[in-house]
């Protein structure tokens, strides 16, 4: 769907209108000879053409935030894998539990006292028998890659729930913190990276080192070793290359990113297509669950069956749209999730009951105040926290995406682009519809966009 539009474009145009006419020439030459004759008055503009038409679009599929353009080189960093997402997963996936010389212990699961609310798992790292200590090793995505020199960006929250024996004599922590090591290791398990550091207190607190890589290796492994008789929970374990795209600290890769902004976007559509409205009613993707601090986002299952961390949310897209001076394009639900939700292939789409519409409606207002309001305002202040004071500027919204035109979506639709037109008439809505059949879908988006007056 087009946006607000200006004078542009007009070679652009002809040179598409060339290439048409040379497609049908060549393919009717084949079987017959033809004579196709073009001609085009340049001096006449008929039509305004947006300079905004050119961009990407970003969707978290096949892995490509997480693992992907998204600098984080853990996996399941945060304990938060589920059945739900992939059958052979749980909340110790990718972690394997490595006990050293003499070393005995064992891993668990908590839950009974998590970091936060939205982040309800986190592990405990019992050493029974100290040996050479008793670590949790993670490999990263298919391995991590690690390069001589460069520096990466360890961080990991933590909390002493006991020492010695945790139902023994002498179990308590006072003046006995837990000494722990982070290292980088190579397959041959030869460190090529290591900082240490004592973690110590029953409240959770985040800890942070550099490690600095000796070796250039492409398949690493993490390594926290546990290093006294005791017991450590863990939760939010993290790497992250310090050189990211940008600088930035929650950042994104430097090689991919640049890739990207070196195409010269014009705007960025995120987080998704059939992401955004999920295969459940309420499984939408939630703009709210994707900002703030990393420990406190509600990361989910991903439509295209693995896990998201919300670790590359609302922040960073609209961040490295600003690093790309491209114009940010967030795509909300239309208040109905996929036409194939529920495992019902073209007969799945549901809608949001009724009166749970205006509270999402509400949600996506306070979307555009996030974005755009003064940094003392509700939402503004919480972007303003994560270091960007001033406005995003946002000016387009795009609402639905590929979504059956039902009465369903209608009813939907038309009360989410009533509110937005009264409250926010600066910002224009964008539409996508599925262009199966194409001469009725076309017609069906022809009369909505009349209908709702709508420019796109």
């Amino acid at each position: 769907m087009l946006m607000k539009t200006h004078k542009k474009c007009q070679f652009c145009l002809l040179e598409l209108m060339i290439a048409c006419v040379l497609a049908v020439s060549c393919a009717c030459a084949s079987s017959s000879d033809v004579t196709v004759r073009l001609s085009v008055n340049i001096d006449s503009v008929e039509k305004e053409i947006s300079s905004h038409l050119v961009g990407i679009f970003f969707e978290d599929l096949n892995y490509a935030a997480d693992g992907g353009l998204y600098a984080e080189l853990i996996q399941n960093r945060s304990f938060e894998y589920s059945p739900t997402e992939r059958t052979e997963w749980g909340p110790l996936s990718f972690w394997e539990l490595q006990k050293r010389g003499a070393a005995d212990g064992y891993l668990r699961v908590g839950e009974v006292r998590p970091v936060h609310v939205n982040n309800p798992h986190y592990c405990i790292l019992t050493v029974t028998e100290t040996g050479d200590g008793v670590g949790i090793v993670n490999s990263g995505f298919d391995g991590i890659p690690v390069d001589a020199g460069a520096s990466y960006r360890a961080s990991f929250w933590a909390y002493q729930p006991f020492m010695n024996r945790q139902w023994g004599p002498e179990n308590g922590i006072e003046d006995r913190p837990m000494p722990v090591t982070l290292q980088l290791v190579n397959p041959e398990g030869d460190i090529i990276a290591e900082q240490s550091l004592e973690i110590a207190g029953r409240a959770w607190k985040k800890y942070e080192v550099t490690l600095t890589a000796k070796d250039t290796v492409s398949n690493a492994q993490f390594v926290l070793v546990a290093q006294a008789k005791g017991g450590v929970a863990l939760d939010m374990i993290s790497l992250f290359p310090t050189d990211t795209f940008r600088g930035h600290k929650n950042g994104l890769r430097k090689d991919l990113a640049q890739t990207i902004a070196n195409i010269e976007p014009k705007f960025m559509r995120f987080p998704g297509g059939c992401l955004v409205h999920g295969q459940g009613i309420h499984s939408y993707y939630d703009w709210k669950n994707s900002v703030g601090p990393i420990e406190q986002r509600k990361g989910q299952r991903n439509l295209w069956g693995y896990h998201q961390t919300l670790g590359m949310g609302y922040f960073e897209f609209f961040q490295f749209c600003e690093d790309m001076n491209a114009l940010p394009l967030p795509v909300v639900s239309a208040g109905v999730c996929c036409q194939h939700g529920g495992d019902t292939p073209n007969r799945g789409q549901e809608g949001l009951p009724i009166d749970e519409m205006p509270a999402y409606i509400q949600d996506i207002l306070d979307l555009i105040e996030w974005a755009n309001g003064p940094s003392d305002s509700r939402w503004g202040k919480i972007r303003a926290a994560a270091g960007h004071p001033e406005p995003f500027g946002l000016q387009y919204l795009g609402v639905g995406n590929e979504d059956s035109i039902t009465p369903e979506f209608r009813e939907r639709f038309s009360m989410i682009n009533e509110v937005l037109k009264s409250q926010h008439p600066e910002i224009t809505i964008v539409g996508t519809w599925v262009l199966l059949p194409l001469g009725k879908t076309l017609t069906m988006a022809g009369n909505l966009r009349k209908n709702f007056s709508c420019p796109w």
